[in-house]
């Protein structure tokens, strides 16, 4: 079964020139231990664009976006080698602050994982802890603004300090996305962030992402070609730990070049 992007077309995009490169991997290989998990991957990743990254169980794909942030560093067995940059700055230089870097490359994981805290505690923890509020009003206007670009506020505006955890499932996966862009981060990384979700709330979360990719960076693992299909200008497919190939979303699904990308998108393995 081939997947077609007629529900919603991919916008076409141009190949990544060199000036809108925003995140850009050189020969990356990361090893869990003895294990290799990634093999000598190159991908640069345009700025303002979605890119999905898809592949079966166990390819590689979210080892690779936890790369982007660093968030294998708590793994003590991790080692990354080659060189990944954020705006031509290595991310794994010594001097870098991983604290500062997840700010500017925020994470919405798989299951929605709001703080035990209000609604507006979990927006609200972001900014205080770096420090981008000068006062309340500042800090509630960050607040209401990232719920609205989260498509959330009229829906909780009126219950800011409700649990967050309250909120149906849909709700709270929107709320960690307000919590995420809070921070005025500059990329996001989202690892299947509708795989919990029921339909209408995937749908939800999916006009999100269209909508945000105005003012971010997005890359999202997804195991559903369908909404790589929907969502992404460009695509990338991992198997076995490699970077098989990466193109127009649109190319990658109607006419790829590799024929283990064929195989997978015609479900013959996955």
């Amino acid at each position: 079964m081939s997947i077609s992007t007629q529900e919603k077309p991919a916008v076409a995009s141009p190949k990544t020139s060199s000036s809108d490169v925003k995140i850009a991997a050189k020969d990356v290989c990361v090893f869990y231990g003895e294990k290799q998990a990634l093999f000598n991957v190159n991908l640069d990743i345009a700025a303002n664009q979605v890119i999905s990254l898809i592949g079966p169980s166990g390819c590689g794909k979210s080892t690779f976006l936890r790369s982007i942030n660093r968030m294998n560093d708590v793994v003590p067995s991790c080692r990354v080698e080659g060189l990944i940059t954020l705006e031509g700055q290595d991310i794994y230089d010594p001097e870098i602050d991983v604290v500062e870097l997840r700010a500017r490359v925020g994470m919405v994981f798989q299951k929605p994982n709001p703080f035990p805290k209000s609604i507006y505690d979990n927006v609200a923890y972001g900014p205080r802890i770096h420090g981008q509020a000068t006062g309340k009003a500042e800090l509630d206007e960050i607040v209401e603004r990232s719920l609205q670009r989260a498509g959330l506020w009229n829906e909780v505006k009126d219950r800011l300090e409700s649990p967050g955890t309250g909120l149906s499932g849909g709700q709270q996966q929107r709320l960690c996305i307000a919590r995420a862009i809070a921070v005025s981060p500059e990329v996001i990384l989202m690892d299947e962030p509708c795989s919990a979700l029921d339909p209408i709330a995937t749908a939800r979360v999916e006009e999100l992402i269209d909508e945000l990719r105005q003012n971010f960076t997005i890359v999202i693992v997804t195991h559903s070609m369908q909404q790589a299909a929907r969502v992404s200008q460009r695509t990338a497919f991992f198997h076995l730990g490699i970077l098989v190939e990466e193109g127009d979303t649109d190319q990658i699904f109607t006419r790829p070049s590799d024929e283990r990308t064929q195989d997978y998108i015609t479900g013959r393995f996955g």
